[in-house]
C-alpha cells in the first residue's frame, strides 16, 4: 500500500472519539480468541471504515448490535453486513450514508419512500435498485446527480424525456445512450460537448444536419463520418483539422477511382 495512504495498517488504531483503542475492555473476547479481529486491522471499535468493515466480513452475526452504534460509520458497515429483517428501523437513521446502505439491502417495496429523501446520495442508491417506469419517475428528481443516475441505468428508449434537461451532463449521458432515431432531436443542443457526442451516433445520412455547426469539434466529427459525397463545405472550413480530415477523405475516394 502506498506509505501515504492516510488509511495504513499500521496507523494507530483509534476509535472515533480520538482515543486510543485497546482489546482489554472489548466485548468480543471469543471472537478474538478465534482469530476473527486483529486490533489495528480487524476491528468494530476503530474508528477506521476499513477496519470496521472487516469485522462484520469476519463476524456478519454481530452486525445487528450496531445498528444504533453512536458512529456513523459503524453504522452504515453494520446496514451492510447485517440481515435485512433487521434493518427497517434503520430507514429513519438520521445519517444519509445509513439511509443509502438501507436503501440497497431492503427490498424495494420497504424502501420506495426514500424517493423523497432530503439527501440526494439516498435517492442515488435508490436509483441503483429502481427499473423501468419507477426508475424513469427519478428524471423529475431536482438534483442533477439524482438525474445523472438514473440516465445511467434506464433504458434507453426512456431517455427520450431527458432529451431536454437542464444539465448538459445529464444530456451529454443522453446522447450516448438514446436510441438512434431520437439522436435528431439533441443536433442543436446548446452544449458543444453534447453536440459532439451526438455528432459521433447519429446515423451518417443525418449528419448532414450538423455540418454546419458552430463548434469546430462538432464539424471535424461530422467530416470524419460523413459519405464523401455530402461533405460539401467542409473541405473549405476555416478550422485547418476539419478542412484536413474533409479534403483527405475526398482524396481517397478519389484515389480509388483512379
Amino acid at each position: 500500500m502506498d506509505e501515504t495512504d492516510p488509511l495504513r495498517d499500521e496507523d494507530e488504531p483509534l476509535d472515533w472519539l480520538g482515543n486510543p483503542v485497546s482489546c482489554a475492555d472489548c466485548p468480543h473476547e471469543e471472537t478474538r480468541a478465534a482469530g476473527k479481529c486483529d486490533l489495528g486491522k480487524t476491528c468494530v471499535k476503530d474508528r477506521r471504515g476499513r477496519r470496521i468493515d472487516r469485522f462484520f466480513r469476519f463476524n456478519p452475526a454481530q452486525a445487528e448490535r450496531y445498528l444504533d452504534h453512536p458512529y456513523f460509520e459503524v453504522r452504515t458497515l453494520a446496514a451492510r453486513h447485517a440481515s435485512p429483517f433487521r434493518l427497517t428501523a434503520s430507514i429513519r437513521d438520521p445519517e444519509p450514508d445509513v439511509r443509502a446502505m438501507v436503501a440497497l439491502r431492503l427490498p424495494l417495496s420497504r424502501v420506495m419512500d426514500l424517493a423523497g429523501d432530503p439527501e440526494p446520495r439516498v435517492r442515488i442508491a435508490l436509483c441503483m435498485r429502481l427499473q423501468g417506469d419507477a426508475l424513469a419517475a427519478m428524471f423529475d428528481d431536482p438534483d442533477y446527480t439524482v438525474r445523472h443516475a438514473a440516465a445511467r441505468r434506464a433504458e434507453p428508449a426512456l431517455l427520450v424525456r431527458l432529451t431536454m434537461d437542464p444539465d448538459a451532463s445529464v444530456r451529454r449521458i443522453v446522447a450516448r445512450r438514446i436510441p438512434d432515431y431520437a439522436l435528431t432531436a439533441m443536433v442543436d443542443d446548446p452544449d458543444p460537448v453534447v453536440r459532439i457526442e451526438v455528432a459521433e451516433r447519429l446515423p451518417p445520412a443525418r449528419l448532414v444536419l450538423m455540418k454546419d455547426d458552430e463548434d469546430f469539434r462538432v464539424r471535424f466529427a461530422c467530416a470524419e463520418r460523413l459519405p464523401p459525397t455530402l461533405l460539401g463545405n467542409l473541405v473549405d472550413d476555416p478550422d485547418d483539422m476539419v478542412r484536413d480530415i474533409a479534403r483527405a477523405r475526398l482524396g481517397d475516394v478519389d484515389a480509388k477511382k483512379e
